[in-house]
Parts: structure tokens; C-alpha cells; sequence
């Protein structure tokens, strides 16, 4: 049994929201029939039918941005099989399905629960289809429908910067592009008019335009100057509507800045400049600035300073100074006032940098006139030269003038000038000068040999003012003359064999000279006359400055004559001629068959002129070794202990008695026992040394007595004998003291010790005597009154 299924899309809306949503716009239904196809298949031979059926769709519309209080409507979804009693059931799936739409499942209205925004999505594709409840079965195919969102005008024209930057050079011309701005519109550009933008300008008028459509902005007015305004502020207004009332519209600023162009011509602030400059300025010293005004800005203001033309134009120079476009004058050669006070000069400032299209305003340079005054200043006498080159003959007698040196005061007044020799450059006062002409003559005897150039300086200085002075260097060339005579060039030893034969080169030999002819040496050799005859040797000039040295005769001997003494006249060829006599010392040694010296009369000729390399080496030993032992004996002797001497009254045998104080005079008894000084006796005791500590007690020699001996002397060395025989002396150096002063002097004895022996007082009247050097002692001991004292 074949059943039909029909599904009929209706859409049920209200007629208002219809209209509102599309005013103008007619509703179509489309219809299509879809017949039914009934065939015999080839296996079952079953009959298949095709089910036509009707059915209609409808593309559903919907505002954006619904803001109503209830759900939007969207339409009604319904089928032929929906007999009304709630068997069917609606689904709705696809785009928003469940979140934005929402359907009733008995009834099939389809709602929308939110706001929707075109800008986000303009169109939803959904799929609907109907179930029987009871058996779970579509009772038509799923199909398919499209919810499109209509556009409402709620986006404005953003641009896509809130501010532009631009340029355009100065004098352009009107209707030069500027800058190009753009806005955009998020509506929907193929409904309505939403989202078509006209632009306009708000702000910059009349300096600037825009085009309404492709928002390019033109410079309005012609000629702007930058010198006069740089920056502008231009507003644009993108509306959309196409620019009707009601439109949206966006804002953005553009500032434009018009760019420098060379269009101004540097000018020179005033006509004429001044400046002065004493005459003793130095070349490239600056005088002053100068400065042409140029509005132009960057390489537009560029400008180049120049002397076009005036009488200063060889004296002075001007150069530009980059950072501060300014023209310095300087000093280009030396001034004199007393030669020219004033110059003028004509100075040309000009742009480096011309535009061709505006030349047509006028030359793009400007000259101002330029005086500079010359002052005077006192100034030191100026030489005729830079410097002077004098020579003269190394035998030139003192006191001859040998050159002159001039200068003068190049001021008007011209003050006296007068001479010196700076004698930092002439230590030795070889040259002298006359104050007051500048001629400089010879002091002492010259010798070119010795210092064949002399540099002086000469000093003139102004006798009115002399801190006004100047020098000049004077170069003294020392000419020279034939004084010396030549001699050998070195030491030459030279021997001959005694086999040599006659005629045999034994020695060449060459000649020095301390002068310096101008036609260079030459030097002639030849023997002595007393030589001359018969000679044992000859002598070849060689016409080269040498000479050949030649035996005369075969064989020589030893045993008969060991060496030879050969004198040797040597001339040179200059005038006056000079000559010398060498004498060549030839010795006769013993020789191999190839001329080679074996020995000679003289031993050192033996042997080489240094030592072996062997005796070197063991000299070096030697010296090493001895060294050593130096260092090794100093060594023991510092690390030998030392006791210090014991200072004791007891022992006065090799002690150093010291006293400390003056002691109490003759009445003083305790004060030292000097009877041990006195009585030879008592150092003959047998005491033990306590200087040192003995390892073995010795035994004490006893010696005769001595005192019976008048000699000092003889006493004094017994004693020295016996110290040195003493086997406890310690073996290092002692200083030994004897008492004994003798017997029988002529003179009574001069110490005050034995003072206390004698009665009554010493009588010191003789002081006075003396004289006054002695008064004081006079004073001290003289009269009785001193003594109670």
C-alpha cells in the first residue's frame, strides 16, 4: 500500500513584522512537483512507485540587533502529515540551532532568543525535520532552509588611523596631493546606503581640500610659505549614508608640515662691516664674523662666503664656518702698518644649494663691503735675511771680521739698533760681533778638523725699548786649509820570511789625512833617502792611495838582524804640501814552504795574541776557588761566640779601665787603688784570667821581676813577648794596658795620684805666670783662698 508524504514550509508572521522587515520587497513561492517513479526492478520484480509530492520554501529574514522584550519570531515550520493531534514532532538542528533558535516541537514556530549582529554572521543554514512520536519515524525527509540577517545602520566610519602625519614642499601648487586617508564601514555595503562613506573636511580650510569620495587630500591655496606657517592641522569627516542626514560619521586629524624648499636668497643684515687687526697678527689669525640671514632652513640655508674683488683681497681670506653659516676673516699675509693702514674688501655670501625653479626670483646672493684697519704696534727689528751662511778659512787670524748681519726698526721711529752673540750657541767665544754695525769677527784660533761648522745666533735689540729684540741664525762654515800631514791609517805589523824572496809583497800599506782637499787625496810613498841605497826593501806606489811594501833582496836571518825599521815619507798633493815620515816595523820570522809565519825572534809572536780557551778556563777556576775560601773563612769568623770582657778592679792585666764621673780631686782616697799602677810588684801575681773561661787550668808562669829595668821600651816588648807566649790569651785581638811610666824622667811626673802621699798643699802661684789663657786656672787653684774654698 503506497502512502504520500507531503511537506509544506509555511511562514507564519505577522503581517507588521513582515512589512517592517521588508517593505518593498515581494514575497515568492517557489513550487516544485516531484513525480513519483514506479518501476520493475530486475530481482523481486517488485513495483517501485514514485511519490509525488508539493511542498514550499521559504528563505526567512530577521533584523539585526532586536532589542524587544519577547523573542524574536522567525517563522513556522509545518508538514501535510500534522493532522493537529500532536503525533508529530519538530527538530530543528544546524547553525544556532538550540542557542539562538529555538523551534516548538508540536507546533513548529521557530523563535530567536537573542540579539544577532550581521557584523558577526549574516546568514544561518538550518536543517528541519518532522518524527512520528510513536514510532520514531520521519514522515518526511530533512530539509533545509537559510535564516539571513537583515543589516540596520549601527556601525560609524573608522578610519584606519586616529592620526595622520604628512608633508608637502612649500609653493606647491593648488590641487597638489597631500595624503590619502581611508575609513571603512562594517555595514553591509549591498543593502542600503549603511555603508557608503563620504568624506569631508572639518578643519583646515582654505589651506587644504579633500575629494568626498576617494578622501585625498590637496593643497587649496597656491604659493604657501613655510617661512610664514610650517604646520597645519587638518580635520577629515568620513560619513556614512552617503553623507545623508542621519549618517553615522568618524573623525581623524591629519597634520601636515610643508617642507623647505630654496626659495629665499641670503641678505646680509647690514651693507658695511668694520674690523682692525694689529699689524703684528700672524697669517690664518681671525679678525671677525660675518653673517648672511637665510630663512631657508637644512642645505637650503647653505651659503658660501668669498672675496669677490677689493684692494685686502691678497692680504686677507675669509672661510665659512659650517655649523654657524658664518664668514671668518683672517689674517692670509704678514700686515705693516707703516706700508698700508687700511683695505677694503667686497665679500659675496652665496647658496650652495639654488633651486632652478625659483631662480626666476632674483640671484640667490647678496655682498656687503668689508673695511679692516691696520694698527701699529712697537716691533722688533727685522734682519734682511732669514739667515746667513758666512765661511771662512780655518787659519784666519783672530780678530779678522769674517760676515755682517743687518737689521732695522720697520717701525717709524726707527730706534738704534744694537748687536750680541747669544752665548748659549757660542760656549767656547769663538765669535765675537760689533755692537753697533753687526760685524762679527773671530775670538779664538779656528780648526775645521775639530768643529767644521759653527751655528750662532745673533741678537739685535732695540736700545729704547730692549724688550724688543730679535734673532737670526748665522751659519759658519769653516773653510779648510792643508795643515795636516798624512800618516799610516793604522798600526801595521808586518813581518817577512826568512826564505822570502826578492821582490816578494810583504805588506800593503795606506795613508789618512784629516783634511779635505777639494779635489779629493792623493797620496805618494816613498822610502827615506838614508834608505834609499841598497835597501833591504822597496816601496811601490800603488796610484791609489797605497804602496806596496817589497822585499830586495833573497833570504833573511834571524840570528843577524831580528827586525827591521822602515821609514816611510808619505806627501800629499795640496797646497802647501805637507808630508810625514812612518815608520814600518819589520820583524823575520821562520816560515813553511807556503809563506805561513811558524815562530819568530820575538816569543810573543810565538804564541797567539790571546790565551788559550784551556787557560781561560782554569784562571776562572782559580778565581772561583779563592773566592770560596774568602767566604767560608768570613763565614767561621762571624759564627765564632764571643764572651764580652769582664770590667774588674781585681784584673787590670788587658782591661780598659773606665771612668764615669770626675772623681773627688787629690782628697778623694776611695775612689781607686792605684797602688797596683804604681808597684810593678803587684802585677807580678799569679791571678786568673776572667775575661775567659779556660777549658784547661793552666799553670801560671811566673816572670822575674821587671822593675829593676829603666828601658820602657824593652819592658813593653818583654811584656807583648809574653802575652803572645801565653797559651790562656784568647786568640782574638785584646787591647792590653801597662801602668808603668818609668823610672828617672826628667820631667816629675804630670798625674795627680800620687797626691796623697805628699803633705801640704800644692803651691799654684805660678799660673798667673802664663798669661791670660791660663787666668782661669789661675783663679782656680792660685792663692790659699781657693784652696779653703
Amino acid at each position: 500500500m503506497m502512502r504520500t508524504y507531503s511537506l509544506t514550509l509555511l511562514l507564519w508572521s505577522c503581517v507588521f513584522h513582515a512589512i517592517h522587515m521588508m517593505p518593498s520587497q515581494k514575497r515568492t513561492n517557489k513550487h516544485s512537483r516531484s513525480g513519483r517513479i514506479t518501476g520493475l526492478s530486475e530481482n523481486g520484480g517488485k513495483t517501485l512507485h514514485r511519490v509525488k509530492r508539493g511542498w514550499m520554501w521559504n528563505q526567512f529574514f530577521l533584523l539585526e540587533e532586536y532589542t524587544g522584550p519577547d523573542t524574536q519570531y522567525v517563522g513556522k515550520l509545518h508538514t501535510d502529515q500534522d493532522k493537529g493531534d500532536g503525533n508529530l514532532k519538530y527538530i530543528l538542528t544546524g547553525d544556532g540551532a538550540g542557542s539562538l533558535f529555538i523551534i516548538d516541537e508540536n507546533t513548529g514556530d521557530i523563535h530567536a532568543v537573542k540579539k544577532l549582529d550581521r557584523e558577526e554572521k549574516s546568514l544561518y543554514v538550518l536543517r528541519a525535520k518532522a518524527i512520528d512520536r510513536k514510532t520514531g519515524r520521519q514522515v518526511e525527509p530533512e530539509s533545509e532552509f537559510i535564516i539571513k540577517i537583515h543589516d540596520i545602520n549601527d556601525n560609524e566610519p573608522k578610519f584606519t588611523k586616529d592620526m595622520y602625519t604628512a608633508s608637502v614642499p612649500e609653493m606647491s601648487g593648488v590641487g597638489t596631493s597631500v595624503i590619502q586617508v581611508t575609513a571603512t564601514d562594517a555595514d553591509d555595503a549591498n543593502y542600503g546606503n549603511s555603508a557608503k562613506v563620504v568624506y569631508s573636511i572639518l578643519q583646515g580650510q582654505p589651506y587644504f581640500s579633500v575629494d568626498p569620495e576617494t578622501g585625498i587630500i590637496k593643497t587649496a591655496l597656491p604659493d604657501m610659505s613655510r617661512e610664514n606657517r610650517e604646520q597645519y592641522q587638518v580635520v577629515i569627516q568620513a560619513k556614512d549614508m552617503g553623507g545623508q542626514m542621519g549618517g553615522l560619521s568618524g573623525t581623524t586629524t591629519v597634520n601636515i608640515t610643508l617642507t623647505d624648499v630654496n626659495d629665499n636668497p641670503p641678505r646680509f643684515p647690514q651693507s658695511t662691516y668694520q674690523f682692525s687687526s694689529p699689524e703684528s697678527a700672524p697669517p690664518g689669525t681671525p679678525l671677525g664674523r660675518i653673517k648672511a640671514n637665510d630663512p631657508d632652513v637644512g642645505e637650503n640655508a647653505e651659503i658660501e662666503y668669498s672675496i669677490s674683488n677689493g684692494d685686502g683681497s691678497d692680504m686677507f681670506d675669509i672661510i665659512t664656518d659650517k655649523d654657524t653659516q658664518e664668514g671668518i676673516i683672517t689674517v692670509k699675509k704678514h700686515l705693516d702698518f707703516e706700508n698700508k693702514m687700511l683695505y677694503t674688501l667686497r665679500v659675496e655670501a652665496t647658496n650652495t644649494h639654488p633651486d632652478p625653479r625659483f631662480l626666476q626670483l632674483g640671484p640667490f646672493k647678496d655682498m656687503a663691503l668689508v673695511k679692516i684697519s691696520v694698527e701699529d704696534i712697537d716691533e722688533p727689528p727685522l734682519f734682511s735675511r732669514p739667515w746667513y751662511l758666512i765661511e771662512v778659512d780655518e787659519d784666519a787670524k783672530e780678530g779678522n771680521i769674517i760676515g755682517q748681519v743687518v737689521a732695522q726698526d720697520p717701525d717709524i721711529t726707527k730706534n738704534a739698533i744694537k748687536y750680541s752673540v747669544d752665548r748659549h750657541t757660542d760656549l767656547d767665544r769663538i765669535f765675537n760681533i760689533y755692537s753697533g754695525n753687526g760685524s762679527i769677527f773671530i775670538s779664538k784660533p779656528l780648526d775645521r778638523e775639530e768643529t767644521p761648522w759653527h751655528n750662532i745666533t745673533v741678537i739685535a735689540t732695540e736700545i729704547n725699548n730692549p724688550k724688543q729684540s730679535s734673532q737670526i741664525p748665522v751659519f759658519i762654515r769653516i773653510l779648510d786649509i792643508n795643515d795636516h800631514a798624512p800618516e799610516f791609517a793604522q798600526y801595521y805589523e808586518t813581518f817577512v820570511c826568512e826564505n822570502a824572496k826578492a821582490g816578494q809583497l810583504i805588506q800593503t800599506v795606506s795613508a789618512v789625512d784629516k783634511d779635505e782637499p777639494p779635489r779629493g787625496h792623493r797620496f805618494f810613498f816613498e822610502l827615506a833617502p838614508e834608505f834609499a841605497v841598497h835597501p833591504n826593501f822597496s816601496i811601490v806606489d800603488n796610484k791609489d792611495n797605497t804602496a806596496a811594501i817589497m822585499t830586495g833582496r833573497n833570504g833573511y836571518s834571524r840570528s843577524k838582524t831580528s827586525t827591521y825599521l822602515l821609514p816611510i815619507i808619505i806627501f800629499d798633493n795640496d797646497y802647501p804640501i805637507q808630508s810625514s815620515t812612518g815608520t814600518l816595523t819589520i820583524r823575520v820570522c821562520a816560515c813553511d814552504s807556503r809563506g805561513n809565519m811558524q815562530s819568530c825572534s820575538a816569543e810573543a809572536l810565538l804564541l797567539p795574541a790571546g790565551l788559550s780557551t784551556g787557560a781561560l778556563v782554569a784562571i776562572l777556576l782559580c778565581i772561583v776557588i779563592l773566592l770560596v775560601l774568602v767566604v767560608l773563612f768570613t763565614a767561621l769568623k762571624r759564627q765564632r761566640k764571643k764572651e764580652p770582657l769582664i770590667i774588674s778592679k781585681d784584673d787590670v792585666r788587658d782591661n780598659i779601665v773606665t771612668y764615669n764621673d770626675e772623681g773627688g780631686g787629690e782628697e778623694d782616697t776611695q775612689a781607686f787603688d792605684i797602688g797596683t799602677l804604681r808597684n810593678p810588684e803587684a802585677r807580678e801575681e799569679s791571678k786568673m784570667r776572667r775575661d775567659v773561661i779556660p777549658e784547661t787550668i793552666f799553670q801560671i808562669r811566673r816572670t822575674a821581676p821587671l822593675w829593676e829595668n829603666i828601658d820602657v821600651q824593652d819592658f813593653i816588648h818583654r811584656r807583648l813577648k809574653e802575652n803572645d807566649l801565653d797559651p790562656a790569651a784568647p786568640p782574638y785581638d785584646s787591647l792590653a794596658t801597662y801602668a808603668y811610666e818609668g823610672n828617672d824622667s826628667i820631667a816629675n811626673s804630670l798625674s795627680s795620684l800620687e797626691s796623697l802621699t805628699m803633705e801640704g798643699n800644692q803651691d799654684y802661684d805660678y799660673l798667673s805666670d802664663w798669661g791670660p789663657r791660663f787666668k782661669k786656672l789661675a783663679d782656680m787653684y792660685g792663692g790659699e783662698d781657693s784652696d779653703r774654698d
